[in-house]
């Protein structure tokens, strides 16, 4: 039997409380940090260790993960002064499972390898409800050595597990589903509401497109969400705001024109600005049931 690596995590939200809770339930040794301590105490509940300072965290482990919010906190956790490479040791892997940007990424990339820590790119696809259950799907690029050793840690968290390539792939694929779902999100609302306004049933119509050629695993998932109007989040609509910034951003940089992204993201941002950007992404709808000015 392979001896379970000692991990070091880094980043307690919404997903990492139930991602990091799964490789403590399949025998991982886990020491944790969070600057919310409240957090860090949920996970010494179900058996793992805490830690003060990312320092402390980094002195031991043979794997250090982190499922934080953007690129600066990316920087912060692991290249800033006081971050997790300053006392890992050379060997140590690195594996970020957050949705960053590639041009971050990159620069994290350079000083790891100048330092001798193998830097694994790792995000994730799924929800939260696929976080609890590991469920999730994991994109990973970066030293195929290093993922060989970790597999078993990717699949104490996922169902699917890929390897994609030795650099920065793993971050352009989730963004290029981030770019497929959220504009799947704004063609639905504009769809449905113009239904809507043609005086179809509301549930008998999203009945029939869930049986339809368009019934994505998307569209199937979201069907209750969109039947009961209920957009309590499995993403925001500010996170998906966030990515598709990341994605213009990066777009600017490859010279690469991208006019629907653009325009979706300018709704995600009006989404915000009305106060409404703690709702799920799907509820893009109630914004265009406000401008065709349909009542509920």
């Amino acid at each position: 039997m392979v001896k379970k690596q000692k991990i070091g995590w880094i980043g307690l939200g919404k997903m990492g409380i139930p991602m990091s809770g799964n490789l403590v339930k399949t025998g991982y040794k886990l020491c944790v940090y969070d600057v919310i301590k409240e957090n860090v105490k949920e996970l010494t509940k179900q058996g793992a260790c805490g830690a003060d300072t990312l320092e402390v965290l980094a002195d031991g482990p043979e794997v250090l993960i982190s499922m934080i919010p953007n690129d600066s906190v990316l920087e912060a956790v692991s290249i800033a002064p006081d971050g997790i490479f300053k006392t890992a040791k050379s060997g140590t892997i690195y594996i970020d499972m957050s949705t960053v940007s590639p041009s971050a990424s990159a620069r994290v990339a350079k000083i790891a390898q100048s330092k001798g820590i193998k830097y694994l790119r790792a995000p994730v696809s799924g929800s939260t409800a696929l976080a609890d259950t590991a469920k999730l799907t994991i994109f990973v690029s970066g030293p195929r050595d290093a993922y060989d050793d970790c597999l078993e840690i990717f699949l104490s968290m996922s169902q699917k597990c890929f390897y994609v390539g030795g650099e920065e792939q793993a971050r352009y694929l989730k963004l290029v589903l981030n770019i497929m779902v959220g504009l799947s999100a704004a063609v639905t609302a504009e769809a449905l509401s113009f239904g809507e306004k043609g005086g179809i049933e509301w549930n008998q119509m999203i009945d029939i497109v869930t049986n339809s050629v368009v019934a994505s695993p998307l569209i199937v998932y979201k069907a209750q969400t969109l039947r009961e109007r209920n957009f309590t989040p499995a993403f925001t609509a500010e996170q998906m705001a966030k990515d598709f910034n990341i994605v213009l951003n990066t777009g600017k940089d490859m010279s690469l024109p991208l006019p629907l992204v653009s325009k979706v993201y300018q709704y995600l941002e009006d989404m915000k600005s009305a106060g409404k950007g703690n709702l799920d992404f799907f509820g893009l709808l109630t914004l265009w049931e406000e401008m065709g000015n349909i009542k509920h």
